[in-house]
């Protein structure tokens, strides 16, 4: 096991996400075991790892969709065991299953988000065109949510989950079931957004492709971390070829302990 990915640098700053001693179970099976992370302002964290890894789990401890006795979750310095629904305010999520009103159209289904979130009309509107026109898409403001095909309604998505200017974003597998072109734009679109705009971005995937080399790399496998830092240095630690090799070396060595 390593340690955290952050550079000295990152150390003078407060994470956006901080992740410790984390555990959850269902009954008797426990899906997530001492999981220890954190995610910075500017950085694209890939948390890697195989279907029932745990990852969806986690997305759902740390919006409180499930709550753990074991451990601690801060959001921007806020533990959600004290600070309860208002440490979720800097948070904008997508989750890995649609959570769109497929009879609104676009531009309705984010203006209700936008007044869930207090934002006037005028201002709610300037931002969805801005969203929009970021992910090549403003033309299809005014069209049912049921006429777009999967790649913009994900689009949607995420111009409703940066609406409210969240500084931690989380996505859970956003580019499940989508072509390799769409996937290949939108994982370069949340990459510029950590970039250009400081953002600090959990993105969790199975998929090796959607992970850069100077990525902070987080593997989850069976409910544990079996190895993080820059993905780069993760591919060098473990005398893999490539990212695809490490993973395959890490998951196969984490079967064996087990």
């Amino acid at each position: 096991m390593t340690t955290d990915p952050a550079s000295a640098g990152d150390e003078a700053r407060r994470p956006a996400l901080s992740v410790s001693g984390l555990g959850y179970a269902y009954g008797s099976k426990r899906v997530l075991d001492n999981v220890n992370f954190q995610v910075f302002p500017g950085s694209f964290t890939a948390m890697l790892g195989p279907n029932g890894a745990g990852k969806t789990t986690l997305i759902s401890l740390i919006t409180r969709m499930f709550v753990s006795r074991t451990g601690d979750i801060e959001v921007e310095g806020l533990n959600l065991k004290h600070a309860g629904n208002r440490a979720l305010a800097p948070l904008g999520v997508v989750f890995q299953q649609p959570a769109l009103d497929l009879d609104l159209t676009v531009r309705q289904n984010l203006r209700y988000f936008a007044a869930l979130q207090g934002l006037s009309r005028e201002d709610a509107e300037g931002r969805m065109i801005d969203m929009l026109g970021a992910l090549d898409m403003p033309e299809r403001i005014d069209e049912k949510l049921r006429d777009l095909n999967g790649g913009h309604r994900r689009r949607v998505e995420i111009a409703r989950s940066l609406l409210h200017r969240p500084s931690l974003l989380l996505l859970d597998e956003a580019t499940v079931g989508l072509d390799v072109p769409t996937r290949a734009s939108i994982v370069r679109h949340i990459h510029n957004l950590a970039k250009e705009q400081g953002l600090a971005v959990l993105w969790t995937t199975h998929l090796i492709d959607e992970i850069e080399p100077g990525d902070d790399l987080i593997v989850l496998h069976r409910g544990c971390i079996v190895e993080k830092g820059k993905a780069e240095d993760v591919i060098r630690r473990v005398q893999a070829n490539d990212l695809d090799d490490a993973f395959r070396k890490l998951i196969n060595d984490s079967q064996e302990v087990a």
